[in-house]
């Protein structure tokens, strides 16, 4: 099992709030946003959207909104798996804005257009890839930015919701913003061990045994984004975990000890399924909790129609 990391004891040992310094930026400086319409349909706008990055370039994002003028919306910013891209959460999005929610689903560096395009091998360029887990975080902070700024959302009914890569960033996001009512993690882990060393996928054997020189060095670096160093610092946010039993590249230790580690209040739920969390009950689950969170009304409505518009 393992324990407490070096850094994380650091952490503890940190006076105040050192821990946020590498997701700092300038709050105060202007986003820059573009915005065009994409489509209106059954009562909701879906932009195509750019904001400056603090690391530079731009973000790339989705803002999702009603299209009926209202005054006090709530906010969620969507944080999608690494292999995704801010789609993945656009038909969640639209039904959470049939409620009355802004959303904004942003891309990460290294699902944005050139030349605002950047990636990174985790194991061969660890300085690098953490770099650009700490430009995905403080983008996200951005992205909520974007929504305080806009004059139809409620500063204070604010979440967050966020798969795998996304789960991690959440993880993070919790200790370092404080402006979130609630935070969904699906499908996290607690840092990259439990990945690399502990994955079952035949190809995942194939790269690490090709990469085993560059393994120790560079687990040791990625820590400096591990989702458990700063899980614990998530109080007074509430937090919803949503894992699934069918895991492939990670197992349910690695599941516990992520949710173990978080701060209180928190809540954890499992579904039978794999990472992809695709039971409607997982959807369904966090629709309601958030629903509590941002004071949210019409839910169950909104599912049922959800449900009898695909039979």
């Amino acid at each position: 099992m393992w324990m407490l990391s070096p850094l994380l004891l650091l952490f503890a040992a940190l006076d105040g709030d050192d821990y946020k310094k590498p997701f700092d930026y300038d709050a105060s400086a202007p986003l820059n946003t573009t915005q065009k319409l994409l489509w209106e349909r059954e009562g909701v706008l879906v932009s195509d959207v750019t904001f400056d990055s603090p690391r530079g370039g731009k973000v790339t994002a989705f803002v999702v909104s009603p299209s009926k003028a209202r005054t006090r919306n709530a906010g969620i910013v969507f944080g999608h798996w690494g292999p995704g891209n801010r789609t993945e959460f656009l038909p969640e999005a639209q039904a959470m804005a049939r409620l009355g929610v802004v959303c904004v689903l942003v891309d990460y560096p290294w699902k944005r257009p050139e030349p605002w395009y950047a990636d990174a091998d985790d194991v061969m360029e660890p300085d690098k890839a953490v770099r650009l887990h700490q430009q995905a975080v403080i983008d996200l902070r951005r992205a909520l930015d974007l929504l305080v700024a806009r004059d139809d959302v409620d500063p204070q009914r604010l979440a967050y919701v966020g798969h795998s890569y996304g789960a991690q960033f959440g993880g993070i996001l919790s200790a370092v913003e404080k402006r979130l009512k609630g935070v969904v993690l699906m499908g996290g882990v607690p840092d990259m061990e439990a990945i690399l060393l502990n994955g079952k996928g035949p190809a995942l054997k194939s790269y690490l045994e090709k990469n085993k020189d560059h393994i120790e060095g560079s687990l040791k670096k990625l820590r400096a984004t591990a989702a458990v160093e700063f899980v614990p610092h998530s109080t007074p946010t509430p937090l919803l975990f949503q894992f699934a039993r069918h895991e492939w590249d990670f197992d349910v230790a690695a599941m516990e000890r992520y949710y173990k580690a978080a701060g209180d209040p928190k809540s954890v739920r499992w579904y039978e399924t794999g990472h992809e969390l695709n039971d409607v009950r997982a959807m369904a689950d966090r629709s309601r909790w958030l629903a509590g969170k941002l004071r949210l009304r019409g839910v169950d409505a909104m599912l049922k129609n959800l449900v009898a518009r695909h039979q």
